[in-house]
């Protein structure tokens, strides 16, 4: 590269960083006054060595972003690189809403580099494995009954911390599978906050346009457009039931009109254990673990009702996977 294109991109990185920085302090004080953990700065460079060079062997994820894991100052990060530059709004929210986290189940947003269309959240480290993975992946580990009642358990906890924990609730909108991912410890952690709002003060509701993924939209959502905690926690339904059934939520279940006439079906014909993932079923259940799952499916349904005042907060949820993770834990012992 020449000296001149050299001063040119210095140009723009610094045009770009102006204006980007601009953008993100204005949402920065419009979602929460400007009360937010620290926020380091890193350049295009930075960002550029720290992935090398966005090495498609180290993508731990992607959806309308790829994460990729790094090393950066010394440490290892995970760097969310959006993948088109009408994102710019995503990359924005992402970054607002993570920098406000304080929570042991949500990514950690150590930084952000400002100097491209579309600004790039840094994370603290994440292994190079999805929730999805772990459920789908032929070549991982099996997932037992009492390691998916501990990730649903963490997670719910993390939404009942965006719902709970700010003036004004949180409303997720990207819980899914591919959206969990690990630390070294196994602990499960949400990350993707691009499509997250607050709920106004005084409202109840947000409206805006239909956005998620297949299977995960709440029925009164999709049909209004309005929103709040309770789609969220129709979406966490979805998640329920890809644990239990080890399958993805979007695929077709043959002639069944629903999840909900798929389970019951089975359970009506005392076939129950049919649909739960064989490896969780291995060579057999014990009565023990029968009712477990079948306590675990009557959640995810309680979740998944049609009518947003009949489901219960992600708080009631929390505690009751709480008490099935302990209840599992004393068993195996």
């Amino acid at each position: 590269m020449n000296l001149f294109s050299k001063e040119r991109n210095r140009r723009r990185n610094e045009e770009l960083f102006i204006w980007n920085g601009k953008i993100l302090l204005e949402q920065l004080i419009k979602s929460c006054n400007g009360k937010c953990n620290p926020i380091r700065s890193f350049s295009a460079e930075e960002i550029k060595i720290a992935t090398n060079n966005y090495d498609p062997q180290n993508i731990i994820t992607k959806d309308g972003y790829k994460l990729y894991e790094g090393h950066l100052q010394g440490r290892q990060v995970s760097v969310m690189k959006f993948s088109y530059e009408g994102y710019a709004e995503e990359g924005f929210n992402t970054i607002v809403f993570s920098s406000q986290m304080r929570h042991k189940n949500i990514l950690k947003l150590i930084g952000c580099c400002l100097e491209s269309q579309v600004p790039t959240p840094v994370f603290e480290s994440a292994r190079r494995l999805t929730l999805a993975n772990r459920i789908y992946g032929p070549g991982e580990r099996h997932l037992s009954l009492t390691e998916r009642l501990k990730i649903a358990m963490e997670i719910a906890n993390a939404i009942a911390y965006l719902h709970c924990g700010f003036p004004r609730p949180i409303v997720s909108r990207t819980i899914r599978s591919s959206n969990i991912v690990f630390d070294g410890e196994n602990t499960a952690k949400l990350f993707d906050f691009e499509l997250s709002m607050s709920i106004p003060e005084g409202e109840t509701h947000i409206e805006d346009a239909v956005r998620g993924a297949w299977g995960c939209v709440a029925p009164d959502y999709f049909r209004t457009s309005k929103f709040n905690e309770m789609s969220d926690v129709y979406s966490f339904s979805s998640l329920l039931l890809e644990l239990l059934t080890g399958k993805y939520i979007g695929d077709s279940i043959g002639d069944y009109e629903s999840w909900e006439d798929y389970v019951k079906k089975h359970i009506e014909q005392n076939s129950f254990t049919e649909i739960v993932d064989p490896k969780i079923v291995g060579t057999g259940l014990s009565p023990e673990k029968e009712e477990q799952l079948l306590v675990f499916q009557e959640l995810a349904f309680k979740c998944r009702r049609h009518s947003a005042e009949d489901r219960p907060t992600m708080v009631d949820v929390a505690k009751q996977l709480r008490n099935m993770y302990k209840s599992a834990c004393q068993i195996m012992s």
